[in-house]
């Protein structure tokens, strides 16, 4: 399949609007646990796309579909929301940063693909640039939020991978339903067992779970599984850098916070990273 830049420029929509997960989660819903949060942002938005395609899996299906759901939102979501109730914003991206390595190797190893260096150097370049961008003095480095951050980066690293291995006959917004549902249904009984009991909505609430769940989940998990399905698995990953540039930005833009010089000589590495994540190798002679 001919890859073009709008392939990637969508995909890149994604790891963007996640960026906006720690300012929406710590301003509008701060009175509820990070599980409660991550069913939330799933389940509705599965159940819906769901009435929409109205198609079930088959077979062997169910059980993937399961693996999937559990990989890219049960386990990532909910060590992703612990990690930013626990860390600042961006720090809790810096963890999640190393996912693009992580993926390198993984789909190396599962998927029989050519570890480049330039992919490696993009990752560890992105990787710095990440580190200068976020961790100021004042970071707090809060080692469950560290550990719950690392635990989420592994398992989207495995989501994301698996993702491009199994990909069934049917449609991407099917596709879409299927894991968002799936993932959705693990976290009400972890949502149960951690806090039973669910504040009542106010306003703010209602939009903050609104903006996570069909902009944040259904919109931008669409067009993520959509570049996973078209490019490759490295090129995928290193556009996750977005995601800190954005949380950084957010907080610059609506917080208040300062940017110093090092933190813009990370938002250029980040950039650069990407940048060369992208570059498509030369052809041997």
């Amino acid at each position: 399949m001919k890859v073009s830049k709008s392939d990637q420029l969508l995909t890149a929509i994604a790891p963007a609007v996640w960026g906006s997960t720690y300012i929406v989660t710590t301003e509008f819903l701060s009175d509820y646990s990070p599980m409660t949060v991550a069913m939330f942002r799933a389940l509705p938005a599965g159940l819906l796309l769901l009435l929409i395609v109205r198609q079930l899996p088959a077979g062997i299906w169910w059980l993937r579909i399961f693996i999937l759901g559990a990989l890219n939102f049960s386990i990532f979501w909910s060590m992703l929301f612990v990690s930013a109730y626990r860390l600042p914003g961006g720090v809790a991206a810096t963890v999640g940063a190393v996912q693009p390595l992580i993926v390198i190797f993984l789909a190396a190893a599962m998927l029989g693909n050519t570890i480049r260096t330039v992919s490696v150097l993009a990752a560890m370049i992105g990787l710095t640039g990440v580190a200068l961008l976020v961790l100021t003095p004042q970071a707090a480095l809060d080692p469950v939020g560290i550990a719950a951050g690392l635990t989420g980066a592994v398992s989207m690293a495995f989501g994301t991978v698996l993702t491009r291995r199994w990909q069934p006959t049917v449609s991407l917004l099917t596709f879409t339903a299927w894991q968002l549902t799936a993932g959705g249904l693990l976290l009400v009984l972890a949502a149960v067992l951690v806090k039973p009991s669910v504040p009542v909505p106010t306003i703010p609430n209602l939009l903050g779970l609104v903006w996570l769940g069909l902009i944040g989940a259904a919109l931008s998990y669409i067009l993520w599984f959509r570049g996973i399905a078209r490019l490759d698995s490295a090129v995928v990953s290193s556009l996750g850098f977005l995601s800190p540039v954005t949380a950084v930005l957010l907080g610059w833009s609506f917080l208040d916070e300062t940017l110093t010089g090092f933190q813009v000589v990370g938002v250029f590495l980040v950039i650069g990273s990407i940048w060369l994540g992208q570059c498509k190798p030369r052809k041997a002679r």
